[in-house]
């Protein structure tokens, strides 16, 4: 009980299914409760104050929150197991920058081809989202994964990509990926997906299409 650790995150989450990977592959036990974030429960409210949101983890009675934080918490508190983070000063400072610009450009770029109202305004958006793709390609050149020949940090933060794009591509109907004109990034996808940790922890997709699906309506049809 001292050592107890919980993950307070949803089903669909992509930030808090990087705690969940990074959790495995450490191979750390954890108990998960699932989050109706329409009716937050008081535990969730009580842990996050701040921000409200999950991913939360919990561990000996105390909360760490936001995604990157918990990643590099989680790192740090069980060293012996596989590491996320490089131990090089520089390479750490280069992991962290790109796991920032995954949040900070390339994630958003590609939520806004998805919000667009009507297929002109996606097009538009889809410009600045092929660009960042671009950049990020550039990183896996002579690498199998962002952290070398093992799952890491970055991979993990960029893990959505791996499930979410082909979703966005069949809700929307606007092709988002070319795998020709990405062919690092392809096989990333493909090498993170098959990972045991990876793959035996990805939500549904058909339940993520029906999600989508009605996100998307709604962000179609809103004033």
């Amino acid at each position: 009980m001292a050592d107890e650790v919980k993950l307070y995150r949803t089903w669909s989450s992509p930030f808090g299914l990087r705690i969940v990977w990074a959790l495995h592959i450490k191979g750390i036990e954890y108990e998960a409760i699932f989050e109706d974030l329409t009716q937050k429960s008081s535990e969730l409210l009580q842990y996050n104050p701040v921000h409200k949101k999950i991913p939360v983890l919990v561990h000996k009675g105390k909360p760490i929150c936001e995604s990157l934080v918990i990643l590099e918490y989680i790192d740090e508190t069980w060293k012996e197991a596989t590491p996320l983070l490089p131990q090089d000063p520089y390479e750490k400072a280069m992991a962290r920058f790109w796991a920032k610009f995954v949040d900070d450009k390339l994630l958003p770029s590609v939520w806004s081809v998805f919000t667009e109202k009507g297929y002109e305004a996606k097009k538009e958006a889809f410009v600045p989202a092929v660009q960042n793709l671009e950049i990020i390609e550039e990183q896996l050149k002579e690498k199998k994964f962002f952290g070398g020949e093992s799952i890491g940090y970055v991979d993990l933060v960029l893990g959505w990509m791996a499930y979410l794009l082909d979703v966005f591509e069949e809700v929307i109907d606007l092709k988002l990926f070319d795998a020709h004109k990405f062919p690092l990034l392809s096989g990333w996808m493909k090498n993170f997906s098959d990972a045991p940790a990876i793959k035996q922890n990805l939500p549904p997709r058909d339940k993520l299409v029906t999600k989508f699906q009605l996100l998307h309506e709604k962000f179609q049809t809103a004033n």
